[in-house]
């Protein structure tokens, strides 16, 4: 028996977010809005999104031991997230700085602070929260090295069992060791990381999503997933490709729609979801976040999902 359909490994930051009229220019200076705190950051986004959704599920992450840290507890702890795997101290609470347009767009930077310190011996010492997991989802908001480990644990599989299946959501994007590419199940990018990952490939100067996904598939992962916006979802595996539509929504904010899409198709492969069931359910979450301000704030529950 599994203890967990999910484990996310990642990140925890706060989101200092701010509304803009307009993104600032070079040397510019514009005025914003109050400045709104909120937990944040891709892997207790992908926790609390999964845990509201009714996932049994557990974060491995690193967070200050100050006023940001205590908000990402609370969040993970009222979401229903295991948080015994949240260690604390070593550097400040990850922050992300956010701007959000009119349009619901936003531009990011984010000083990862504890998420920075999240290191391979702490992946080593959460051994048992791994071997209790189907689902392990990552980003890379964490070092590469701590993420190569936890593929690497996952690969290994413990106590003669298999390992958990990994998901990964390389964000934001940076190059991938062949190792790490092997075994992600599904690998879930964006047309900005699809893109990133296929620089110097023709397909990746292609405009069609399926030319990305073929030749990302044959980089090594056993599935990719590409996520496309209002556009929907394109899952690829087994030489099939499905184009999975969204839902019309009126986006207000897109702030953590991602992490609420991963977060949802990971729990949803921990429960025993084929690959394109997992998306059709997790392109309905992604659809209803976007349909409130903020991140976590914004991720829907089981029953709001069944009302779209």
């Amino acid at each position: 028996m599994h203890d967990y359909d999910l484990l996310v490994v990642g990140s925890a930051n706060a989101d200092l977010v701010i509304g803009v009229e307009r993104r600032p220019g070079p040397g510019e200076t514009v005025l914003g809005s109050d400045l709104a705190v909120h937990p944040g950051g891709k892997g207790a986004n992908q926790a609390v999104a999964a845990a509201r959704l009714g996932a049994r599920t557990a974060l491995l992450a690193r967070v200050g031991d100050d006023d940001h840290g205590r908000l990402l507890l609370d969040s993970l702890r009222t979401a229903g997230a295991d948080t015994s795997g949240m260690l604390t101290g070593g550097a400040p609470t990850g922050v992300a700085l956010i701007t959000v347009d009119p349009s619901g767009d936003n531009s990011i930077v984010v000083s990862p602070g504890a998420n920075a310190r999240l290191t391979p011996e702490d992946v080593r010492a959460a051994a048992p929260l791994l071997a209790a997991a189907r689902v392990v989802s990552l980003q890379l908001e964490i070092p590469l090295e701590t993420v190569a480990e936890v593929v690497r644990a996952a690969a290994a599989g413990a106590e003669g069992r298999p390992g958990p299946r990994v998901v990964l959501n390389p964000s934001p994007a940076a190059p991938l060791p062949d190792g790490v590419l092997a075994v992600c199940d599904p690998l879930v990018v964006n047309e900005h990381e699809a893109r990133f990952l296929l620089d110097g490939d023709p397909a990746g100067g292609s405009a069609e999503p399926a030319e990305w996904a073929a030749a990302l598939l044959a980089r090594g992962p056993r599935s990719v997933v590409v996520t496309l916006g209002e556009q929907g979802a394109l899952v690829a595996e087994g030489g099939r490709t499905v184009l999975v539509d969204s839902l019309p929504v009126k986006a207000v904010d897109t702030t953590g729609a991602g992490d609420a899409f991963t977060g949802a198709l990971a729990w949803r492969l921990g429960v025993g979801d084929g690959l394109e069931a997992a998306v059709r359910f997790a392109v309905r979450v992604g659809a209803a976040a976007v349909t409130r301000a903020g991140a976590q704030q914004s991720f829907p529950t089981a029953e709001d999902v069944a009302r779209l």
